[in-house]
């Protein structure tokens, strides 16, 4: 989706194998009398999708057993000359890498843009929003009129095509237009539907927000 604005903690409980099982428990960093939960494990993925109650706009929990395990956050062998904290999205694959060095990236599924709408090229993230705001831009108003009432911008909230959080695609030192962000529409990863932007599900974006620094490279492959 491109958008044109530049501008508690609650525990968690979820079910793992019928059972209800603390947040804190689940979480990768924490030992359990079962050991840590590792990363990419069924138990890390039962805490990393499940409802975060503590956010500005409250998300629900992703059912992960209707997702193509592919597509769920882990960490994996991937050979790349890029520098660790560099962002690569393979829109062919719907995969966007988050490279750590040493062969290993973390992996996310991602939603791309539909025939048409894609971009490629090397970037950086020029700057980071927690509940952006989303404005239409005019080409997109043309094509889509009944969007005209957000011409001013869409306030966040859990129906904002942006999602929990926004980087902003910046090339050159100027603004393409184009952004990395959540979605309100889950059942979109995996799939070539967006107007050109990189959408990842809320609580996949939120992983990302949280590593990757304002500068870093991005490289967005054709």
């Amino acid at each position: 989706m491109i958008d044109e604005n530049k501008k508690t903690f609650i525990s968690r409980r979820v079910f793992v194998g019928g059972s209800l099982v603390s947040a804190a428990a689940l979480a990768g960093c924490q030992t359990t009398p079962s050991g840590p939960a590792a990363f990419g494990s069924t138990r890390y993925h039962a805490l990393a999708y499940a409802a975060s109650p503590e956010e500005r706009f409250p998300l629900p929990a992703i059912d992960i057993t209707t997702i193509d395990p592919k597509f769920l956050r882990q960490r994996v062998n991937y050979a790349t000359k890029e520098k660790p904290g560099t962002v690569v999205v393979e829109p062919h694959n719907h995969f966007l890498y988050l490279v750590e060095g040493e062969g290993k990236a973390i992996r996310y599924g991602v939603g791309v843009g539909r025939a048409g709408f894609s971009w490629a090229g090397r970037a950086r993230i020029g700057f980071k929003r927690e509940w952006p705001t989303w404005t239409p831009p005019a080409t997109m108003i043309r094509r889509e009129p009944e969007l005209s009432k957000w011409a001013k911008g869409m306030p966040p909230s859990l129906k904002n095509p942006l999602g929990a959080r926004a980087l902003y695609i910046y090339q050159g030192g100027r603004d393409t237009l184009y952004r990395l962000h959540g979605t309100n529409n889950p059942k979109s990863i995996g799939k070539s539907l967006s107007s050109g932007c990189i959408r990842l599900w809320n609580q996949d974006i939120i992983d990302l927000y949280n590593r990757v620094d304002v500068g870093a490279r991005l490289v967005v492959k054709a």
